[in-house]
């Protein structure tokens, strides 16, 4: 089943209901694998997700050493953001299933929220579920110390918009030597006047300028860009600036 599973995903990512009701029937698997199609249905297929989850964390380190290992991915930056899924149902059987801010337009169902960890190539490392009423930016420091716990300290950039950012948050990586990249307010922007008015802007495509300074707490820099209008536009970021 978990083959089966495997192979779907690479070939036609789909829910387990269309693998069984249509298309592993139209596949060679059957001969290949020697499992009949009168054998392949939902619930096996989702007993064996069951069967496969205890196994999480062996198998996204053992993915990721392979990934390393065939293509020499350094993991030195991390991209990390929350997505939720919605139950149809009271889903009294899922005690992390809670309503909370609905992405998919429906705050009427119960729902988990998903961080997921990503690679700069877009590849997923790790994830984790969280209540579904859970602020996302309440996630940020467990999922650094879970991925620091799992994986070691490794020379790494986080890359999180502004909605994992607050200053507890950054008060937490400064302390424990983590490196960011990431969007904050827009208000800021008052506290970068003077910088503002400076010439030395860098152009980094065509059409945009950055220019790099200190940033008020004197805890990095601030990215500042701007467009070909001289406006600050989202080049790296929704607003305008990264930290």
């Amino acid at each position: 089943m978990a083959a089966i599973l495997v192979l779907a995903r690479f070939c036609a990512p789909s829910s387990e209901l269309q693998i069984a009701e249509f298309w592993y029937g139209k596949t060679a698997l059957e001969d290949l694998l020697g499992v009949s199609e009168d054998k392949i249905n939902d619930d096996r297929l989702y007993r064996a997700l069951d069967s496969l989850l205890p196994h999480k964390d062996a198998l996204c380190l053992h993915l990721q050493r392979r990934y390393g290992e065939l293509f020499g991915s350094t993991f030195d930056f991390l991209f990390y953001d929350i997505t939720s899924t919605y139950f149809e149902g009271t889903s009294k059987g899922n005690a992390q299933a809670k309503r909370g801010y609905s992405r998919d337009g429906r705050p009427d169902c119960p729902q988990v929220c998903i961080g997921l960890v990503a690679t700069r190539e877009g590849l997923p490392l790790a994830f984790e579920i969280f209540n579904g009423n859970r602020v996302d930016v309440t996630t940020t420091k467990e999922m650094v110390q879970i991925m620091e716990t799992k994986y070691g300290k490794a020379n790494r950039v986080w890359v999180m918009d502004r909605g994992m950012v607050s200053e507890k948050n950054l008060e937490f990586m400064r302390k424990t030597g983590a490196r960011y990249l990431v969007g904050t307010p827009k208000a800021m922007l008052k506290k970068f006047e003077e910088q503002l008015l400076d010439q030395d802007w860098e152009q980094v495509q065509p059409g945009v300028d950055v220019i790099l300074c200190r940033s008020p707490h004197q805890h990095g820099l601030a990215i500042l860009p701007r467009s070909i209008a001289n406006r600050l536009c989202g080049a790296l970021g929704k607003d305008l600036n990264a930290e």
